[in-house]
């Protein structure tokens, strides 16, 4: 479904963040282990499930918004916004109790579990390993972990993909 939203992927993710920090200040309780997922992926800008879910800890209570309504992440994205600015709203004219009892019905299973890009990779024993190596392990695990290989998914690819990146932000390269 075609969206009348005009927010560009990075737009989107800065108002997801935004909204999140200002419903944070707004409840005076911490949101917290913000998880944000997509199927964007090696660089595939319209995958075939947009779907977006966001995970975060607010007032002890693990919520999951996930919208897959639209044809594109980034008003996935927008929506979620709104859903969160909606709960801002509520908590203005109703207090934190409704703003509760509306999040009960986003209540999720724990966001993925985030392993150490070494584990991720297969890189545990190296203690500096070379950007060819970490691309030679990355290669080798994005075959099993993509989402269009039997076994593999969108979350493990996602995994991968962070893991890459952080190995190569923490070895300088």
């Amino acid at each position: 479904m075609a969206s009348k939203f005009k927010t560009g992927l990075s737009a989107a993710l800065k108002n997801v963040r935004s909204s999140l920090g200002l419903f944070s200040s707004d409840s005076g309780k911490k949101v917290d282990d913000l998880v944000i997922s997509s199927n964007v992926t090696l660089g595939v800008e319209r995958p075939a499930d947009p779907g977006v879910a966001v995970w975060f800890v607010w007032d002890g209570m693990q919520v999951c918004i996930a919208v897959d309504r639209y044809a594109k992440v980034e008003d996935n994205l927008q929506a979620i916004h709104h859903i969160v600015e909606a709960r801002r709203t509520e908590m203005r004219h109703g207090g934190l109790h409704i703003v509760r009892a509306t999040f009960r019905g986003f209540t999720a299973l724990p966001a993925p579990a985030k392993k150490g890009w070494r584990e991720v990779l297969g890189l545990v024993g190296e203690p500096k390993p070379t950007p060819e190596q970490i691309d030679h392990h990355y290669r080798i695990k994005a075959k099993a972990a993509h989402p269009d290989v039997i076994g593999g998914s969108h979350d493990a690819m996602t995994e991968l993909n962070s893991a890459k990146s952080q190995a190569l932000k923490e070895i300088g390269a």
